[in-house]
């Protein structure tokens, strides 16, 4: 028993990878030696279920492009694993998502080398850089009443959707997941609580003020035998009656108002209203490390970004290049 196959309790997905190096599967068997040493890369992967849902994701997306190029694994170096990566991004995958999927493919190698299966022919390739640049545009302070009042001549529910993204600033995906028993007492205050991007709890919260829990009442109002499970915002489709609202009806929803008061292009989206609301929270005189804690940043290099769109309206004011005017 070779030292390897000591320390693996399941030696026959050690047995297989070399077996691929030997050339000793066909193709067609080739797909299913790849998926039992996927699913050991997974289980060794000490992350979170949502981590390793994702990093199956990217590794199946990895393996799919190598059967295309008609290469081996047993034969990929790193000249393929950069070519790859040239290729997610001219793809035009975001540089978030592009990188997600070459961190996939780089704890992969580095697992496969701890267990002399494969030599990590992807160590030191770089995740592509994202842009620090904000590219959607905030609402001014009119413009969310013009909102808001479009939507009051609408359903109570997109009232408060819309109300609910502006006041507290949480993400669409996080307003999917709450539910009716999310609605609660800390402290003497009313706050939602959430379940942040990446995460698999509820262990963050936003304050729900009277203001922001109005149009929500009165919606929840209209419904009988509300459970602590319900979702609080749910579908009006004849498909999904009843069921729990998608990120991407969110999105149709509040895209429809934007267009609705003028605002039709693509700077302006659901995410724009998150974005609203952390620009108006520091225009208030909110303190920057207060506004990290709202928005569930993990570093406040992320929450900087939002002061760059002040920083753009204080441009337009008392510009220098208008003062030229007065001289010539």
């Amino acid at each position: 028993m070779s030292a390897i196959q000591e320390i693996e309790p399941q030696a026959h997905i050690i047995q297989l990878a070399q077996d691929t190096i030997s050339g000793q599967f066909s193709p067609v068997a080739m797909a299913n030696v790849r998926e039992e040493i996927t699913n050991k890369f997974i289980e060794n992967q000490d992350v979170r279920q949502i981590s390793r849902d994702r990093y199956r994701k990217s590794i199946k997306q990895y393996f799919l492009w190598i059967n295309e190029k008609g290469l081996e694994l047993k034969n990929i170096t790193r000249a393929e694993i950069l070519q790859y990566k040239d290729e997610l991004m001219a793809s035009g995958l975001s540089p978030l998502t592009a990188g997600a999927y070459i961190t996939a493919v780089r704890k992969f190698y580095e697992w496969a080398e701890s267990h002399k299966l494969y030599p990590n022919v992807a160590r030191g390739v770089k995740t592509p850089k994202r842009e620090n640049k904000f590219l959607k545009m905030h609402l001014t302070q009119e413009q969310c009443n013009s909102l808001v009042d479009y939507f009051k001549t609408k359903s109570l529910r997109d009232q408060a959707i819309v109300s609910t993204l502006l006041r507290t600033g949480i993400r669409t995906v996080e307003l999917t997941r709450l539910n009716v028993g999310d609605i609660i007492q800390k402290s003497g205050r009313r706050i939602l609580r959430i379940q942040g991007k990446g995460h698999d709890r509820k262990d963050a919260f936003v304050i729900l003020t009277e203001k922001a829990y109005t149009p929500i009442k009165a919606y929840l109002s209209g419904w009988d035998a509300l459970n602590p499970d319900d979702p609080v915002f749910v579908s009006e489709s004849d498909k999904n009656v009843g069921g729990r609202l998608t990120t991407r009806t969110i999105s149709f929803i509040v895209k429809k108002g934007l267009i609705a008061i003028g605002l039709n292009s693509d700077e302006y989206t659901a995410h724009s209203l998150r974005h609203t609301a952390a620009v108006l929270m520091l225009k208030a005189g909110a303190k920057m490390e207060r506004l990290q804690s709202v928005l569930r940043h993990k570093k406040i290099d992320t929450t900087q970004i939002y002061t760059a769109s002040i920083d753009d309206e204080l441009r337009f004011e008392d510009a220098p290049e208008e003062l030229l005017d007065s001289l010539f």
